[in-house]
């Protein structure tokens, strides 16, 4: 970008404010609310149903569908948050991962000294001893009580709800766990598809939620 005075003659001392403005909103936009851990117990296990149907969504030169496998309810504790750039379509659609904890995962994710992060479309997470796990049933305990979810807003209003949650909310979400298959409008762009688990039991590569949210809270 180029700016120029009146004369035709480069402005040079501009430049600087239009870069840290550009640099602002880059920051602006993957900014997330901090958050305060908690704990909260007594929070049951997701629900899910089977399901049929689908839908498609126009975005980026792109149709997108979205296939439903489940209906989905999961009430839970958000232990973590993570905004990504929007590099490709499945970034846009999905620009926000929560990774979610319930059961006894919630109930002592502040007496066990949870260390938890997300990166690259993962969630992880440590303890200085194996043996602080205990209370929540070791390893197995916390794969089968947490989960890291893509989250695909279905409408406005539920993308700004989303957008509010932070690490230490209490939130309930609806909708469904589906698969995507995004074809674009011109031959020469590349497709993507993203499949969602549909089991609490499974780990690594596969094992994130992929959920089309219809409805969601932050309970108080």
């Amino acid at each position: 970008m180029r700016l120029y005075n009146s004369d035709g003659s480069q402005n040079k001392s501009i430049l600087p404010i239009v870069l840290l403005i550009i640099v602002a909103a880059v920051v602006l936009l993957n900014f997330e609310l901090p958050g305060k851990r908690a704990a909260i117990g007594g929070i049951p296990d997701p629900v899910q149903k089977a399901a049929n149907g689908s839908t498609v969504i126009h975005r980026d030169g792109y149709s997108v569908a979205v296939t439903y496998l489940y209906e989905y309810e999961i009430e839970a504790l958000v232990l973590s948050t993570h905004k990504y750039g929007g590099y490709n379509v499945l970034d846009k659609l999905a620009p926000k991962d929560l990774a979610l904890g319930w059961g006894p995962v919630a109930q002592y994710n502040t007496s066990i000294d949870f260390h938890w992060g997300q990166s690259g479309r993962f969630y992880f997470w440590h303890t200085d001893t194996m043996e602080e796990i205990a209370p929540v049933g070791y390893e197995a305990g916390v794969n089968t009580h947490s989960a890291n979810c893509h989250i695909i807003a279905a409408d406005t209003v539920t993308k700004r709800m989303i957008d509010k949650m932070k690490k230490g909310d209490h939130i309930k979400l609806k909708g469904y766990l589906v698969n995507i298959d995004a074809n674009p409008n011109k031959p020469s762009d590349p497709t993507y598809y993203w499949r969602s688990s549909t089991t609490r039991e499974d780990t690594g590569d596969g094992a994130c939620e992929l959920i089309y949210v219809t409805q969601a809270q932050i309970i108080k």
